[in-house]
């Protein structure tokens, strides 16, 4: 017994003496010359991951507000002559990028909603009402997550095109990028790990008031997974924002067309300033998104992390 309290000590003692957040002692840094040396090279790191994180943007930034001539003439003097506000209105204006960016929206928040409503009903299904076929339907949505995309891509194509068993074909619509970003089996399996957490004690209480499956899924498990259903959220839209490929197969219609999938005719149609102008319009909405949600964020990705281990 003593020799564990011992043991124990030497522990606590050792675990003390390291500063927290830190790998080195609060003896250590007690010393002018090892304070410093940990100064700086926290600095150097911090302005390493600075530049290599904000550096592209904020030159996306000054490069928009400088002429084309320029920008090809000295790229890393732009912020010297960073005047040129009048590159946002045209590219706002003159090149439609605001109908463009109006179209992403109307993409990312149908595609938010089919993909939550899918997640949500089928981890549901999966997590809490737990039917007999329940294992099977978890793992044949975990085999797709081993299918490439590029995979389905002839496939779902040839689906929209033609979609049965109606015949009628969804090219051209939004249905046709909304309804391919709801079979999404990693939102549905990240929704059912989470709702397998909740305490069902819960749930077997509203079913003894009288709650049915619905009312059960509405008023007890839905404001409790106001975490997960965040992560998903900003997952789903992000991913919806920055899609280029299937965009660009199904909606060929310019009218319909999202800003991801705009930018190349936009490039090939305007002056180089203004398609910056445009480039870090159709940027900064997922940057401020993520500044806004980056605890989200930070969750989706141990969730990730714990999905693949």
């Amino acid at each position: 017994m003593a020799v564990l309290e011992t043991a124990s000590g030497a522990r606590r003692r050792r675990r003390d003496a390291v500063a927290e957040g830190s790998f080195v002692s609060r003896h250590d840094m007690g010393r002018a010359r090892t304070r410093v040396t940990v100064r700086v090279v926290q600095s150097l790191v911090f302005a390493g991951v600075l530049i290599a994180g904000a550096g592209p943007l904020l030159w996306l930034l000054f490069a928009s507000l400088n002429t084309t001539q320029n920008v090809l003439r000295d790229p890393l003097a732009v912020w010297l002559h960073a005047d040129q506000w009048g590159n946002y209105l045209q590219a706002w204006s003159q090149v439609d990028v605001s109908r463009y960016l109006g179209n992403t929206v109307i993409v990312a928040v149908g595609a938010w909603i089919a993909n939550l409503a899918v997640s949500v009903l089928g981890g549901y299904v999966i997590a809490v009402l737990r039917p007999k076929w329940g294992n099977l339907l978890s793992g044949a949505i975990l085999a797709t997550l081993f299918l490439p995309s590029v995979v389905s891509l002839v496939p779902l194509y040839l689906t929209v095109i033609d979609l049965p068993p109606f015949g009628i074909s969804l090219q051209n619509t939004y249905w046709a990028v909304w309804l391919p970003a709801a079979a999404n089996a990693f939102g549905v399996l990240v929704v059912s790990t989470f709702f397998r957490a909740l305490p069902r004690d819960l749930m077997e209480a509203a079913q003894l008031d009288g709650a049915g499956t619905l009312r059960v899924l509405w008023y007890v498990v839905l404001p409790l997974s106001k975490p997960i259903l965040g992560v998903v959220s900003l997952l789903a839209i992000v991913a919806a924002w920055k899609d280029y490929l299937w965009p660009s197969l199904v909606l060929t219609d310019t009218s319909l067309q999202p800003i991801s999938v705009a930018l190349p005719v936009v490039q090939k149609t305007s002056e180089l300033s203004v398609f910056l102008a445009a480039l870090f319009l159709a940027t900064i909405v997922p940057v401020v998104l993520f500044l806004i949600f980056q605890r989200q964020f930070l969750a989706s990705v141990s969730l990730s992390s714990g999905m693949k281990d």
